[in-house]
């Protein structure tokens, strides 16, 4: 199932990986264990923030994507499932809004 994964990063300990060096290092070791479909980096509400795209067969694999992100950076995760329009084209639509008008 394709989960869009947010990630939020606290000032500190994010500028902490900056001024050591290790940020990309870091970075790059989780997204290697992650292994998005896509990843976009952001600004949100006056943060750094990470958006994701991921799959997973079912929630059991929440922790092996959320904990680097919490252990490494404090960061706060949210996890949102997501379609493509292949998926929503397959949802029936048309039958849930007969059952529901």
């Amino acid at each position: 199932m394709r989960f869009l994964l947010k990630v939020s990063f606290p000032h500190a300990s994010f500028n902490e990986a900056v001024r050591k060096g290790t940020v990309n290092q870091t970075m790059n070791r989780i997204m290697e264990d992650a292994k998005p479909e896509a990843v976009y980096f952001v600004e949100m509400h006056g943060r750094r923030t990470a958006i994701l795209i991921v799959n997973m067969k079912d929630s059991s694999g929440m922790p092996a994507l959320a904990e680097p992100w919490f252990l490494q950076f404090g960061a706060e995760v949210e996890f949102h499932p997501a379609m493509v329009p292949d998926d929503l084209k397959s949802a029936g639509l048309e039958g849930i809004g007969k059952k529901w008008a």
